[in-house]
């Protein structure tokens, strides 16, 4: 068990919970449950999970407290499970921090690709990524550094997300370049996002909020296609 990368599953539904962990289990996983928001928290600390699986209808603090609360102290990768399905909610959650969203209900191998799929872009080191060679571009006024996941704008560092440094990255090093969102979505989560690729503008606002703006490059909207990176 020492060996195996450990999933905590954080749902009040003890039917869906267990199915869960069967599923994972099955997959040569170590499962933990957390019945309710402040017992998650807790257990976080405690079983120290490479992954949470965290419900957003929670009794006493919702998931996206609960998210709020890991995002203040830990990078740990989340997925939100809900029943909800309205853009809002997705885009809440992915606004938090959360690295996916699975709606309910959902098929068992999906999930099983999903928490695969997070957790390999997750623990990748960046020599994997780049075999071996530094990975950093530079322009004027920004500089992406994914060797050591560090981004300076204006003279000033960038606190970014994994996910957010990983996009960025992608697109500067290709500049002027165009991307459909699916190739974004292949490339930075590293499988097809079934349905809403809302995310990859979720993650696109939140990095131009956090760079401003400049004379010399900016990310473009390709209406009805995706982004590029645009030097000038």
């Amino acid at each position: 068990m020492a060996n195996r990368q450990k999933v905590l599953i954080v749902d009040d539904d003890e039917n869906i919970a267990e199915l869960i962990s069967l599923y994972l289990v099955k997959e040569m996983y170590e499962t933990q449950i957390a019945r309710d928001g402040e017992e998650a928290l807790r257990m976080h600390d405690s079983f120290r999970p490479d992954m949470v699986l965290l419900d957003i209808m929670l009794p006493g603090i919702d998931g996206y407290q609960v998210l709020r609360e890991l995002r203040a102290k830990a990078r740990t990768p989340v997925i939100m499970l809900s029943a909800k399905g309205e853009v809002f909610d997705k885009v809440l959650g992915l606004e938090l921090g959360a690295d996916d969203y699975m709606e309910k209900p959902f098929d068992s191998k999906e999930l099983v690709a999903r928490v695969k799929a997070v957790l390999r872009r997750y623990h990748e080191t960046p020599a994997d990524r780049q075999g071996g060679d530094e990975k950093k571009v530079t322009y004027p006024e920004l500089e992406i550094n994914l060797t050591n996941y560090t981004v300076a704008a204006h003279g000033e560092k960038i606190d970014m997300a994994p996910k957010e440094q990983e996009l960025l990255y992608f697109l500067a090093a290709s500049p002027n370049r165009v991307f459909t969102r699916e190739q974004l979505l292949d490339r930075i989560w590293g499988y097809e996002y079934v349905g809403d690729t809302r995310t990859v503008d979720v993650h696109i606002k939140r990095i131009r909020e956090k760079l401003g703006a400049s004379d010399h490059w900016s990310i473009e909207t390709i209406w009805g296609v995706g982004y590029k990176f645009e030097t000038r």
